[in-house]
């Protein structure tokens, strides 16, 4: 059983990230939407590898940035949603769902970012 398996972070990420390929296939083939949907797609589904590359990462320090750079992934994939919705590319109710998943993806992030450097700087004020 693998790292992932166990991660509520992850699923949730992995779930958004079929939701976004999903709206992806839907802009780009009914609305002929190119190139927003691109990098909806590219940053919607960066969240959920660089978590995976968090599992993987070589030191704690190094588990951090990858969490970051998922955050800001996210954080840009945000952008995207906004500006497809604001456009009236995005359907509402499609909108709804994927700020809500990505909202609590990042507050998860967030979370788990924040306890991490906390662990980080009481192990390295102890090692001292």
């Amino acid at each position: 059983m693998s790292f992932e398996d166990n991660s509520i972070l992850y699923k949730k990420a992995f779930d958004f990230s079929l939701n976004v390929i999903n709206i992806y296939k839907d802009l780009n083939f009914n609305k002929k939407e190119f190139v927003i949907s691109k990098q909806l797609l590219r940053s919607g589904t960066s969240i959920g590898a660089n978590i995976s590359e968090s599992f993987h990462s070589q030191s704690p320090k190094d588990n951090i940035n990858k969490l970051y750079i998922a955050l800001k992934e996210a954080g840009e994939t945000e952008y995207w949603l906004k500006l497809l919705f604001a456009s009236n590319m995005l359907k509402e109710s499609d909108s709804q769902t994927l700020f809500h998943d990505l909202n609590e993806i990042i507050k998860i992030l967030s979370s788990i970012i924040k306890i991490n450097k906390k662990k980080l700087v009481s192990s390295t004020i102890s090692s001292t």
